[in-house]
């Protein structure tokens, strides 16, 4: 679990890492302004089931369209698991074009202006602890 590069804010991260285990899953948190190589490092390191960033300062799309570009150019990581989520721009609205785009560019999944049902529903999607075979699941936020 990770803010995009520009993204200072905790509280977000708070929530989400809370969200996540409060439904089984074991979170790696990495915090925020964590910049693209340091995730990469990390994804590689822990090899976690799904990559979950927040943004909260309307940068999110920008931050997150260079991140996932940087990750899916490195083989090992290239169907990893990502999705992106909160205030993804600054207009303070949900931008359908912007969403698709970040789709289109190797996101999972992108829950716009914090969509944190459609996010309980997508998780709940994922093999819980219970349903692992050789590790726990790992969901790096």
């Amino acid at each position: 679990m990770t803010s995009t590069r520009s993204d200072s804010h905790n509280w977000n991260l708070v929530f989400l890492q809370l969200l996540i285990e409060e439904l089984g899953h074991r979170v790696i948190g990495l915090g925020p302004c964590v910049p693209d190589d340091l995730l990469i490092e990390e994804c590689r390191a822990s090899r976690p089931d799904l990559v979950v960033m927040s943004s909260v300062n309307g940068h999110g799309y920008r931050d997150g369209l260079g991140a996932i570009t940087r990750l899916r150019r490195e083989p090992s990581l290239a169907a990893l698991p990502v999705v992106i989520g909160g205030k993804l721009g600054v207009t303070g609205a949900p931008d359908t074009d912007a969403a698709l785009r970040l789709l289109d560019a190797g996101f999972t999944a992108v829950f716009d202006d914090g969509n944190v049902a459609a996010f309980r529903e997508f998780l709940a999607l994922l093999p819980g602890p219970e349903r692992a075979t050789a590790r726990r699941n790992r969901v790096t936020a």
